[in-house]
């Protein structure tokens, strides 16, 4: 479903991601985890079209993301590492607004509100959130009906425990309804809950690629993820990109 190739972005003389080669197939969990500046946010940037590659390529199902930016654009949810809506708009209203770009009807985005756990929420405006309630409303734009490809930076920023476990249940439900998610975030035990692969970054390279069966089978037997998180990241963070 996307698939990434040699690609490498330069920002004049620093190399924020070189080389980085994987694939997410269709119906996929696919985490990235990494350090604070390890290329993550710019790989998924990339991805959805905000970042030009200086080179390599990035496809989604089959469509080369430059060539086809209006097409891809079509298949692709992508909820930034900083959400922000209009102060003034509704929770109400930002469904509905970004329902009618999806061409739902009224009625759709106001099911879709019901199912988000808004109650008591839904007429306040953007201003009067707090900052893991506009997380939360992020993430239901990012799944109104319409894209098979859900691109997540960092969802579970701001959220408080029960945001978190909500997330969970979010991740699950859109798995079963056939979608494939891409995210990257810090809490470990999530990625080792929710995904089917992880992809470890550290300094703009991708270090690692692995099934989340398979380490259960051998790694975390008798370590945990952190303990490989660790490992991958002090071996491979004092070399040069």
């Amino acid at each position: 479903m996307i698939d990434v190739i040699q690609l490498t972005k330069k920002y004049g003389n620093f190399t924020a991601v070189e080389k980085v080669s994987f694939n997410v197939r269709e119906g996929e969990v696919f985490a990235l985890l990494g350090p604070n500046g390890s290329g993550k946010t710019t790989t998924m940037k990339t991805i959805v079209g905000l970042n030009l590659p200086t080179a390599g390529q990035v496809l989604v199902s089959g469509m080369d993301v430059q060539s086809f930016p209006r097409e891809v654009r079509r298949l692709v949810s992508y909820l930034p590492q900083r959400v922000s809506f209009p102060a003034t708009l509704t929770v109400r209203e930002v469904i509905q607004f970004y329902g009618r770009l999806r061409g739902l009807t009224k009625k759709l985005a106001d099911e879709l509100l019901e199912k988000s756990s808004f109650n008591g929420f839904s007429d306040k405006k953007v201003d009067e959130l707090s900052g893991g309630m506009i997380q939360r409303l992020g993430l239901s734009v990012a799944s109104l009906p319409g894209a098979p490809v859900l691109v997540l930076d960092e969802p579970t920023a701001n959220l408080d425990p029960q945001g978190v476990v909500r997330f969970r249940e979010f991740v699950k439900q859109q798995k079963r309804e056939g979608r494939t998610i891409l995210f990257s975030t810090h809490l470990l035990p999530e990625a080792e809950e929710l995904a089917d692969r992880v992809a470890i970054f550290v300094n703009g390279k991708l270090v690692a690629l692995e099934s989340i069966g398979e380490l259960q089978r051998t790694f975390l037997r008798t370590k945990t993820i952190e303990d490989l998180y660790l490992y991958y990241v002090e071996k491979h963070s004092h070399e040069e990109i």
